[in-house]
C-alpha cells in the first residue's frame, strides 16, 4: 500500500507501516480534521496533527514514529449549523469510526455532549478526559478457525446474552463469568450441545454506549443494542477484545456449533439532536445520518437516528465491520436489527437497495446465514418476505421492549389491513358501509385511548433495548 501522503488513502482508519501510521478518515463536509495523540493512559494529549492531505473527501496523512498501544482520537473543524445538519465541533473528542480497540468503555458524561442542555448554544467544553481513546494496533490475520457449516434446515438456533448467560453460572470460573471467554468454557459448551444446538446467536457485542434519557432515571442499556464503535468488542463482554471473541468462536466451532452476531446497523449511540457527540454526528453528521428539512434527524428506528446506509462511505464501514467479523473473528453469520432500515433509500425501503445488493454479491459475506428482523417504525416499515431467498426473517421478541415493539409492527400490518378494508368497504352496499363506518369509529376511539397511554413511555426507546429469544429457524 502506498503511504497516504503520496497517493490514494486506503483503508481508511489508522494503519500501521514502516516507520509510523497511514491515516485516512472520511468527511465530505469538513474544514480540517486533526490526529489526536496521548499518552499510555489516555489522559493527555500531547500532540495535534492536521492530516495535510485531501483525496476527495478522504483527509489522509503519514504520521511517524507511531507504534502499536499509541492512544488516539480526532478531532473535527467544519460549520456548526444544525438547521442544515452540521454539527461540527472541534473540543469534542471523537472515536476513529474504524478503530479496533479502546482504551476503556463507553459512558456518559456532559461534556461529551455537543450543545447545551437546551440546545440554544454549541457546547465548547473539551470531551477528551472522558472519551474512550482508540489504540492503535496492528492489522488483522484471519481466524484460524473451520465453520461447521450447517445447512438451514438442519439448525437450532439458540440466542443469548454473552453477560446473561454465564454471569451466575456456579461451574464456570468467576473471573471468566460475564464474558467470551466464559461463554467458551466447556461447561457452557456442553450444555448447548445437549440440549442439540447448531447455532448461537450472539447478542450485541460491538462497543455501546447507554441512552442519554436513561442517566436521570438511574437506568443502563444492559442489552447493547445502541452501539457507537462497530469494530470494537465491547470490553465488558471481551475484555481479551477480538481475540476473546475469536477464540470464543474457534470453541464453539470445536463443538460443531456455528455463531451468528446480532449486529445493530440501522442507528447509533449517539441518539437524537440531545444525544453525545461521541464519532460520526462530529466527523460528518449529514452524510452518516439521515436528516429531515429542518436539520434534524430522521427516525425511522425510534432511537434517535436512522443511519444513511445507501451512502457508499457508509455503506463501505457497515461492510467492512460485517467482514472484520466475519474474517477475523471466524463469525458464520448474522442477525440484522431492524433490518428494514438496511433496504432504505431516500425513496423508501427498497429490495435491490445497494448495502442489501452489496451484500447479496460480496464474495465474503453472500456465504454467510443472513436473519433479518424485517421491520422499522419508518414508512411501510413492515417486510416480512421483501429480503430475498438467501435471507432467513424472525421476529420474536421477549421482554416489555419486546412486547412494545412487536405491538408497533402489529399497529402497522393493521393499519395497511385497514387502509385496504376502507377501500373494499366503498364496494359494499350503503347499508353495510354505514355499519362498518360506526365500527371503524369505536375502534378509533378505542385506539386514541390506547395511545395516550402507550406513547409517552415508549417513544425513543425502540429499536433493539429489550430481550428476545429465537426460534429454530
Amino acid at each position: 500500500m502506498r503511504r497516504a501522503d503520496t497517493g490514494t488513502p486506503e483503508p481508511l482508519g489508522v494503519t500501521l507501516v514502516p516507520g509510523g501510521v497511514n491515516v485516512a478518515v472520511f468527511s465530505a463536509h469538513a474544514a480540517a480534521i486533526e490526529l489526536c495523540l496521548f499518552d499510555a493512559s489516555g489522559h493527555t494529549e500531547q500532540e495535534r496533527v492536521a492530516l495535510p492531505e485531501r483525496t476527495g473527501d478522504v483527509f489522509h496523512g503519514f504520521v511517524g514514529g507511531i507504534e502499536p498501544g499509541r492512544r488516539y482520537g480526532l478531532r473535527a473543524h467544519g460549520p456548526y449549523d444544525p438547521r442544515v445538519g452540521h454539527r461540527f465541533n472541534p473540543a469534542k473528542l471523537l472515536v476513529d469510526p474504524y478503530a479496533r480497540a479502546l482504551d476503556r468503555r463507553f459512558a456518559l458524561h456532559p461534556s461529551l455532549f455537543g450543545e447545551s442542555p437546551d440546545g440554544a448554544r454549541r457546547d465548547d467544553s473539551d470531551s477528551a478526559p472522558f472519551a474512550p481513546k482508540a489504540i492503535v494496533v496492528p492489522d488483522f490475520a484471519p481466524a484460524a478457525t473451520r465453520r461447521p457449516h450447517t445447512p438451514w434446515p438442519r439448525s437450532i438456533v439458540y440466542e443469548l446474552h454473552v453477560r446473561g448467560f454465564t454471569k451466575m453460572h456456579p461451574e464456570i470460573p468467576e473471573g471468566l463469568r460475564g464474558t467470551c471467554a466464559g461463554l467458551a468454557h466447556p461447561t457452557a459448551l456442553a450444555h448447548l450441545v445437549r440440549l442439540g444446538v447448531t447455532s448461537v446467536e450472539l447478542m450485541p457485542v460491538a462497543a455501546a454506549i447507554d441512552d442519554w434519557h436513561l442517566r436521570p432515571l438511574r437506568l443502563t442499556n444492559y442489552w447493547g443494542y445502541n452501539p457507537v464503535a462497530l469494530m470494537v468488542p465491547e470490553m465488558r463482554l471481551a475484555p481479551g477484545g477480538l481475540a476473546e471473541l475469536a477464540n470464543c468462536v474457534a470453541a464453539f466451532h470445536e463443538a460443531g456449533i456455528e455463531v451468528l452476531l446480532d449486529v445493530v446497523l440501522n442507528h447509533t449511540g449517539e441518539g437524537d439532536a440531545r444525544g453525545p457527540t461521541l464519532s460520526f454526528r462530529g466527523l460528518d453528521n449529514a452524510t452518516y445520518y439521515r436528516i429531515d428539512a429542518a436539520g434534524g434527524y430522521v427516525d425511522d428506528t425510534w432511537c434517535g437516528n436512522t443511519v444513511a446506509l445507501d451512502r457508499p462511505p457508509v455503506m463501505r464501514l457497515a461492510l467492512d465491520a460485517l467482514r472484520y467479523y466475519a474474517i477475523a473473528a471466524g463469525i458464520d453469520g448474522f442477525r440484522f436489527d431492524l433490518a428494514t432500515t438496511l433496504g432504505r433509500t431516500d425513496r423508501g425501503f427498497e429490495p435491490e437497495s445497494p448495502l442489501l445488493a452489496a451484500i447479496a454479491q460480496d464474495p465474503v459475506l453472500r456465504e454467510l446465514k443472513l436473519v433479518a428482523e424485517p421491520w422499522d417504525v419508518g414508512p411501510g416499515g413492515y417486510r416480512l418476505g421483501a429480503f430475498g431467498t438467501n435471507w432467513r426473517e424472525c421476529d420474536a421478541h421477549g421482554g416489555l421492549g419486546g412486547y412494545l415493539r412487536a405491538a408497533v409492527a402489529a399497529a402497522i400490518v393493521l393499519d395497511q389491513l385497514r387502509r385496504r378494508t376502507r377501500w373494499l368497504h366503498a364496494r359494499r352496499p350503503r347499508r353495510l358501509r354505514a355499519q362498518a363506518q360506526r365500527g371503524q369509529r369505536r375502534g378509533q376511539s378505542r385506539r386514541q385511548r390506547r395511545q395516550s397511554f402507550v406513547e409517552p413511555r415508549s417513544r425513543g426507546t425502540f429499536g433493539g433495548c429489550g430481550n428476545r429469544v429465537a426460534p429454530p429457524a
